[in-house]
């Protein structure tokens, strides 16, 4: 079985990959907002969603090939663990035009030259929860994804709606997820990036860092940072406008060039 997209809107094409234990409705709130301006192809990954029996494998190479094959060339815009997608498609597909990485960075998890992140122990430990409590580790982990905002609780309330509202992500591909959260390090992918890319941080974001991806911006040609006060690490929820005002001129700019 392939690939869940669905395509909404008109006008230049944009992927958009959602974030560990999402789906793609996710957006939905984003697909409203830039419908009129963008083809908008929103992906369910692998496990997740309506792609729940797919039988494409949660790795890098696997789904980025399944959705390059699905899609028209594009700018992507990847969320949380769907930066690693999008960040790994612009890297070695040819079909991404402009790379959008929203709270998202080529690695998660710290080290002594990558401070700015979470520890590893943190994705194995959720790791280790999924097996004893699975729905408690998920409604943990979104609570997560809202710590910091300066509308949390608002956040989570979304966050908590969709999460099941394409039916319960598969085990396997949770886990999947997570060990590419645990273990990617793209970094090296960044200094031959071929495109514009924009990369956007909540202030208060407390799972990926906005210096981490200041950081990350740093290493790659053609980059930009935007940081969005008060935001967390679902900004395009709470704080929309803000994602959209920097989003929409980068993306007409990147794709108006090329």
């Amino acid at each position: 079985m392939s690939l869940h997209i669905e395509t909404h809107g008109h006008g230049a094409p944009l992927v958009l990959v959602h974030g560990w234990a999402l789906h793609g409705g996710v957006f939905a709130p984003l697909v409203e907002r830039l419908a009129d301006r963008f083809e908008l192809h929103v992906v369910d990954l692998p496990g997740h969603g309506l792609s729940r029996d797919s039988t494409v494998p949660l790795t890098l190479a696997a789904t980025v090939a399944a959705i390059c094959a699905a899609t028209p060339p594009a700018a992507w815009l990847g969320w949380s663990l769907g930066g690693l997608f999008a960040l790994k498609a612009a890297a070695s597909s040819g079909q991404v035009r402009a790379l959008a990485m929203l709270s998202s960075v080529p690695r998660f998890t710290a080290a002594p030259d990558w401070p700015h992140a979470v520890p590893p122990a943190v994705f194995a430990q959720f790791g280790r929860d999924l097996t004893q409590d699975y729905r408690g580790t998920l409604e943990r982990f979104i609570a997560l994804d809202t710590l910091g905002s300066a509308h949390g609780q608002a956040t989570l309330r979304s966050l908590r709606a969709m999460l099941f509202a394409r039916g319960e992500p598969a085990p396997t591909a949770l886990q999947a997820g997570l060990a590419l959260l645990e273990r990617s390090d793209l970094r090296h992918l960044l200094p031959g990036l071929g495109m514009p890319s924009l990369w956007i941080a909540g202030a208060r974001d407390r799972l990926v860092q906005p210096r981490g991806m200041a950081a990350a911006a740093g290493l790659a040609p053609q980059a930009g940072f935007v940081e969005i006060a008060g935001g967390g690490h679902a900004p395009f929820l709470a704080h929309l406008d803000a994602v959209e005002a920097a989003l929409v001129p980068f993306l007409d700019g990147a794709l108006r060039t090329r």
